[in-house]
């Protein structure tokens, strides 16, 4: 099943698979926003960081 329960280790998998690739820290700022590949809101951006945040201080996997 998807959604809220899983989204801490959905998050945690992103961010792996992000560093894996060489891929940098997106940041709140909109200049990652400018440069994304794949056109991603700023506001997305700003979702998947406060995700990251909160998997990092309730999530067993690290």
């Amino acid at each position: 099943p998807q959604g809220r329960p899983e989204a801490a280790r959905r998050a945690i998998s992103m961010l792996r698979k992000m560093d894996e690739l060489g891929f940098g820290n997106c940041t709140n700022h909109t200049e990652c926003e400018a440069v994304c590949p794949k056109e991603i809101s700023i506001s997305n951006i700003a979702r998947f960081n406060r995700e990251i945040i909160k998997a990092s201080f309730g999530s067993r996997e690290k």
